[in-house]
Parts: C-alpha cells; structure tokens; sequence
C-alpha cells in the first residue's frame, strides 16, 4: 500500500509485491525466498534479500505465507483503559472497525515516562495496518520521533492530539474554544471568581487551560493563582482542596475542572460546605450525569472523534488516500445540567 502524505509525497509500507517489481522476479519467487525454499538460484536469493535491504522490507510472518498484505489489525495505543475517557473510546474504536471488519490490537502504556517508545515498535513490529494513539501517551522528542518514523510506513491517527508532524493525522475537539464557551456562560449568571481544576498539561489539558485563561482575561473576571489549582485526578485529592481553599477564605463562586470526576469531587465537597454553586465538568461521561445532582459538562464528542478516526483508516487502506484530511477539527459543546441551572 501506499499512503499519501500532506506534502503530497508517499510514504510507503513495502509490500512483497513491491520487491518483485524491483527485482524483476515475480511474487512467487520473493514468496519463496521468504519461506527458504531450495527452488530458488543463490543469485536471485541474493538479490531480492538485498533489494529488501535497501527498501526496508519487514516480512509479516504471519501474513506472507498466505500471500496476505494485511491482516486488518489496527494499534490503539493510549495511557490508562481503566480510566472512564479511555476506556469509552476504545470500545467506540472497536466496535467501528470491526463494521469495517478489522480487529484490534490495544497497548496501555501507564503515565507518559517519556521512554513510552516501545509500545511504538511493538505494534509496528507486529505488522498492523495503522496506529491511533487516544490523547497524549507519548511527549518526549524521542518517543514523537519514532512515532514519525513509523507513520512512513504505516498510518498513524491521533485523537485528542496532534503532533503538527508529517504523515500523521489528527482528530481533535476544539476544547479551547469550548472552555471559553464555559466562562462565557457562568459570567452571564454573575459569575466572577471562578475556580479551575486540572491535573495535566497534555494537548488536551494545555488547550483547556488556555481557553480558561483567555475567557477570563477576555470577561475581566477575577484572575488569582489560587484560582487555578492542578492535583492528581481522584476523588480525595479534589475534596481535600476544597476543603483547604474554604479554610483559607479563598472565594469562587463557580468551579470548572477538566474532567468530570473532578467535577464530582467538587461539588460533593462544596455542598458540605454550605456552598450551592455552578460545577462544570469535562468530556460528558456518565460520571456526570450520575452525580446528585446532576453536571453540566462540555461534551468534547468523543463519539465523533473516534467514528473520524475509523474512517480515516478506511480511507487510507483503501482505494482513495489522498482525499484525508491532515486535521479533522470538532466543536464542543455545554450540555447543562442541574448543577448550572441552581
């Protein structure tokens, strides 16, 4: 197969019909080259195994021997499937490739130590027709880097994220653009001091951040460095601060965190403290709609993001590759619930 690049390039996942074509033999020959047979001249076994050489050429054992160049398995590669977010994207993942009748092959990395490299040549090693990466698993310049060269040879598709790399394509949800949205909204319902709550600066967890940032200088609305507060992302950690911001006489009157389990954490704390306030959560999970009471949450379309993952890979192992997009952008949007209608 060959997958065009945005520079209008190819990039290139050698096939054995590629080396017959280069070394003027046919595919049953390379196929017994592969296989050791004694039906082939050391001449022509030199040969091709140099051309293979030369071209990079990764024989797939499990594929050549039934003359398959695909074994229609894509990588899914992301940090933490017990993690509610990822874990809803992989099964959206699954069950739209399997419609298109490939299989998946999943790698949890864990937290990105930056030396996440490996999950990277596992999958390639494993000869899958693509790679999509969920969020942020891999950041540090070596990891992106071999992620880049192995998008030359096989596609890689990241959603929540996006490399600005050649041969990569990105799916993502404008949350910037939606965390300003969310400002805009509690300063219509005389909101001011608004508290941010987040635990990562991933592409994700950057550009919500900014967007808060930016709505805020944008509205004039208070802007205090206790306002904004990063903590590990579980229950305990996010009533522990809110306990310790209500000690300290620290005043919000709206809470908005970049996930919803903080959100829940949050306004479990804040009404045992008496305070009946606006909560926004993020990514719309039903951890969300679960709490009492229910919390308004920014809806970053994960469904949308996943179904324009599967179809990009469609694309790019069939017949039209050159008609992807590099970017595929999705706006966000606030779905109220209890919890901003008090």
């Amino acid at each position: 197969h060959r997958f065009f690049t945005q520079r209008g390039t190819i990039a290139m996942n050698i096939t054995i019909y590629d080396i017959a074509q280069k070394c003027n033999v046919s595919i049953a020959t390379v196929s017994r080259v592969l296989n050791g047979s004694t039906r082939v001249s050391e001449k022509t076994r030199a040969k091709v195994l140099q051309v293979m050489k030369e071209m990079g050429y990764k024989p797939n054992p499990f594929a050549r021997g039934l003359g398959l160049d695909s074994m229609k398995i894509v990588g899914v590669i992301c940090t933490d499937v017990a993690d509610i977010f990822y874990a809803h994207a992989v099964s959206l993942l699954e069950d739209g490739l399997r419609k298109h009748h490939f299989d998946v092959m999943l790698s949890n990395t864990g937290s990105d130590t930056g030396h996440n490299g490996k999950y990277i040549s596992d999958m390639a090693d494993k000869h899958v027709d693509a790679i999509i990466t969920i969020g942020t698993p891999f950041s540090s310049e070596t990891d992106v880097r071999l992620l880049c060269d192995t998008a030359r040879q096989i596609p890689v598709i990241t959603i929540n994220s996006d490399y600005h790399q050649p041969n990569m394509y990105s799916v993502v949800c404008n949350e910037k653009e939606g965390m300003k949205m969310i400002v805009t909204a509690l300063a219509a319902k005389n909101c001011h001091d608004i508290l941010y709550i987040y635990d990562s600066l991933t592409y994700s967890g950057r550009h919500k951040l900014d967007g808060f940032r930016q709505g805020i200088r944008d509205l004039n609305l208070t802007e205090k460095p206790e306002l904004i507060q990063q903590i590990p992302r579980t229950l305990d950690d996010t009533e522990v601060l809110i306990d310790r911001l209500v000690a300290g006489g620290i005043s919000f009157d709206a809470i908005v965190t970049s996930e919803d389990i903080f959100a829940i954490g949050a306004q479990r704390a804040a009404l045992r403290h008496g305070k009946t306030i606006p909560v926004i959560g993020c990514n719309n999970s039903i951890l969300a709609q679960c709490a009492t009471p229910t919390i308004t949450s920014l809806d970053n379309k994960l469904t949308s993001l996943c179904n324009a993952a599967v179809h990009i890979v469609t694309e790019l192992t069939g017949k039209e590759p050159d008609s992807v997009p590099v970017r595929t952008e999705f706006s966000a949007d606030l779905v109220e619930r209890e919890s901003f209608r008090r």
